[in-house]
């Protein structure tokens, strides 16, 4: 039975295929677009997985979408009315828009399968929190859990708490609209000048950089916290209700001026709002997870909704041991909405029956998306002139283990590229951690982002206990934990780089040499950890056992395949050309090998839209 799921026009759309509760395929619809965070319908998203599931036009079954937009839509109206008269400028812009488009949403979903050739059946909705808990239980090991879900809004819950045994799941409570975790550090993002629904990653890292001395303000101004880790805002300092803005004139007042503007330097308020704003957050979500444990007696406990990406508070979820077990979805944010739609379909509305072993998951690493054939790919790049090498795995490792050790930057494609916002080693870019220089280098010269912005590492899954202190399995690359403390440099400690500037320097700050691999070692001493094990990730295993017979180091950099504001590559052309555009010296597409210093001149083309000739 094929059952494909969707998830579209908020942001990171996606698709997902399910066939006999096999997730086949799933992808977001951004890396065939090449639009960060494309919200759009995901038809290039719904035609790889119907292609790669081999649905033939005939056998369908099931289409689901991941919320139900009317319920949504009741809720945009139910809001404006019980704040008019104000809030009629975002009215005006927000109702047309759904009447428009996002009331349509099942249409609009028919309309795109039959342009590739589908004829959909009935499409079915499910609950936004639903889908989110649904990606996170069904997909884990456990034959019963709790289950938490938290995030901007669905359809009017932000958070909730359930409990999953089997192949059933049920919602058991829930925080309701306007009070939301994921929409109150959202507004944090907004007011320290990054991007809504995309800088939240930035704030998360900027976080160590400071101290949370509007913690205690936040508590007693922002919202009241219950020991249940339910909470409720005051909204006086918001404007996502009436205004088309994240705070108001009353929120900069709490916090000394107004909000940073994009771009502009980063300072000290910054720094403490983003670690303030951060010590909160992990608080409510400790409180969430002891009063889920309390109400369902579960051992184990699954996450997902947008907040669930915040790894450092999985972390410490992980360290105050309230569950035995913590597994995330790595695609939690809406674009894992998708497939936790079709799960919940095939498990809960179909009955279908659920084994789980206790141990592994059913996500297949992550691995979900497209692969090439080597044949086509030799084929773009003799057609291109491109040279190349081609080596089997045991010479490509030690070709390349070399190489790192010699503090090259390599871009690797290969296999399927991952589902979620995570790069585990489909779609990565890899140095090597013991490099002072490579946190800096990677920043300015291969990903164009900020220079506080931290790398995380990938280690052996059986070499963890030697860099990390409690962290020994992370394949999805979504739990911080600290570095051993006999790794580090007790010589050069943050406070006394600190104390060489009153207007704070980030950059000295990130390029203190803090431990034995300083690439992956963040201000706080702390790494955002992948762990590696032969199993979901051999090829990767492979290269990092080489380096290791190399170096005596089993771990690496690994970050994104792609530079700031564009999505991680998809297609060995979009790698080629992320390649050329930027400090990667090696490009390894699966076992062809090339080298920058070998290649043609590049010609930048006026658009990567022109480029790869899309619209």
């Amino acid at each position: 039975m094929n059952i494909l799921g969707v998830s579209a026009l908020y942001h990171d759309s996606a698709a997902c295929l399910v066939q006999d509760g096999d997730i086949v395929a799933a992808a977001q619809e951004e890396r065939f677009s090449r639009k960060k965070h494309d919200a759009r319908i995901p038809i290039n998203a719904m035609a790889y997985c119907l292609r790669e599931g081999n649905v033939r036009p005939d056998d369908l079954d099931m289409v689901v979408f991941y919320d139900k937009p009317i319920t949504k839509f009741t809720r945009l109206l139910a809001t404006y009315g019980e704040i008019a008269p104000s809030g009629l400028a975002v009215f005006m812009k927000s109702v047309p828009l759904w009447l428009k488009d996002k009331a349509w949403a099942g249409l609009q979903v028919e309309k795109a399968l039959s342009d590739v050739g589908f004829k959909a059946a009935k499409i079915q909705f499910a609950e936004h929190h639903i889908s989110h808990a649904a990606s996170a239980f069904y997909p884990s090991p456990y034959q019963e859990a709790a289950i938490i879900t938290m995030d901007g809004v669905g359809e009017w819950t932000t958070s909730s708490i359930g409990v999953g045994e089997g192949n059933q799941l049920r919602l058991l409570q829930e925080q309701r609209f306007p009070h939301s975790l994921g929409l109150l550090y959202s507004a944090f993002t907004y007011f320290t000048g990054f991007k809504v629904n995309s800088g939240e990653y930035k704030l998360m890292g900027l976080a160590p950089y400071g101290e949370p001395v509007y913690a205690d303000l936040i508590r007693e101004k922002l919202l009241f916290i219950r020991e249940d880790g339910s909470f409720h805002l005051n909204m006086k300092y918001f404007g996502f209700l009436s205004e088309l803005r994240m705070t108001n004139d009353l929120f900069a007042d709490l916090f000394g001026g107004p909000a940073r503007s994009p771009e502009s330097p980063i300072t000290k308020r910054e720094m403490d709002m983003a670690s303030s704003i951060q010590a909160v957050t992990e608080e409510i979500v400790v409180k969430m997870a002891r009063y889920a444990r309390s109400i369902t007696g579960k051992r184990n406990l699954c996450l997902a909704g947008g907040v669930a990406l915040n790894c450092v508070a999985n972390g410490k979820l992980v360290r105050e041991r309230i569950f035995d077990n913590v597994w995330v979805q790595p695609a939690s944010g809406d674009a894992g909405g998708s497939l936790g739609s079709a799960l919940y379909s095939w498990y809960q509305i179909l009955g279908n029956n659920r084994q789980v072993d206790g141990a592994n998951d059913s996500m297949h690493g992550a691995f979900l998306g497209p692969s090439f054939d080597a044949n086509s790919v030799k084929a773009y790049l003799d057609a291109n002139r491109y040279p190349y090498i081609e080596l089997n795995d045991e010479d490509r490792n030690r070709h390349l283990a070399s190489a790192l050790a010699d503090e090259k930057v390599i871009g690797l494609l290969q296999g399927r590229m991952e589902f979620g916002p995570r790069a585990l080693g489909g779609r990565s870019i890899l140095a090597d951690a013991r490099s002072s220089k490579m946190q800096s280098y990677l920043n300015l010269a291969t990903k164009f982002r900020e220079s506080f912005r931290p790398f995380a590492p990938i280690v052996l899954a059986e070499d963890a206990g030697e860099f990390f202190e409690v962290i020994r399995e992370s394949p999805y690359m979504l739990m911080v934990d600290q570095v051993r403390p006999e790794r580090l440099i007790s010589h050069c400690t943050d406070e006394q780089v600190a104390e060489t500037s009153t207007d704070i320097d980030l950059r000295e700050r990130v390029n203190a040499i803090r431990s034995d691999v300083p690439a992956i070692t963040h201000v706080d001493n702390s790494a955002r950890i992948q762990t590696v094990d032969v199993k979901r990730n051999p090829k990767l295993h492979g290269l990092l056992t080489e380096f290791k017979k190399i170096t005596g180091y089993g771990i690496l950099v690994n970050t994104s395949f792609n530079v700031r504001s564009e999505p991680i590559v998809c297609t060995p052309e979009d790698a080629y050309a992320c390649f050329m555009r930027t400090g990667i010296d090696i490009l390894v597409l699966d076992n062809l090998v090339l080298e920058k210093s070998r290649q043609p001149e590049w010609h930048e083309l006026t658009s990567w839209q022109e480029q790869f000739g899309l619209d």
